[in-house]
């Protein structure tokens, strides 16, 4: 035998000798073990990181619905209050209308009195100065009980036209 085989006999028996006691003190299976855990570890990561994201997208979900329910009711809001306000400016406007139809007829009404008052005074004093003319024209022209008499007669029918 020369020496190369013989290193290669001693390393061969070294190495069955070292995978015999690797092999005895259970080596591989504390391999195995520690492999098993790791792969226990990072499968219990990637569950606890797919419940957080499934988590994640809920909460996004419910947050987006939530802006959207909010979004509805500003405008739910901005609706109702622009309804008020149209509501308010029509009835403002009605009751101006009122307001100045009420003012347009009491100004008629007024303006009707003062005319029938001024058609009065100026009938009365339509008859006073016909009156006045009359007696001095017939004082002139008849005796004093001819005219009396002709005055009261003539005052009779005036007033009688005249209402």
């Amino acid at each position: 035998m020369d020496a190369t085989s013989l290193a290669t006999l001693w390393a061969t028996v070294a190495l069955v000798i070292f995978l015999g006691i690797a092999v005895y003190i259970k080596v591989p299976g504390l391999i195995a073990k520690a492999l098993d855990a790791r792969a226990d570890k990072i499968s219990n990561e990637l569950e606890d990181a797919r419940r957080l994201r499934e988590e994640a997208q809920q909460l996004l979900g419910q947050y987006q619905r939530k802006r959207k329910e909010a979004e509805q009711e500003a405008a739910d809001i901005v609706a109702a209050a622009k309804r008020e306000a149209d509501m308010l400016a029509a009835e403002a406007h009605k009751k101006t209308e009122d307001y100045v139809t009420r003012r347009t007829a009491l100004a008629e009404l007024k303006i009707g009195q003062a005319e029938r008052e001024a058609i009065g005074e100026v009938r009365a004093s339509a008859v006073d100065i016909a009156v006045e003319a009359a007696r001095t024209l017939l004082a002139g022209k008849i005796d004093a009980k001819a005219g009396a008499d002709l005055f009261k007669a003539s005052l009779q029918d005036v007033k009688s036209k005249l209402n």
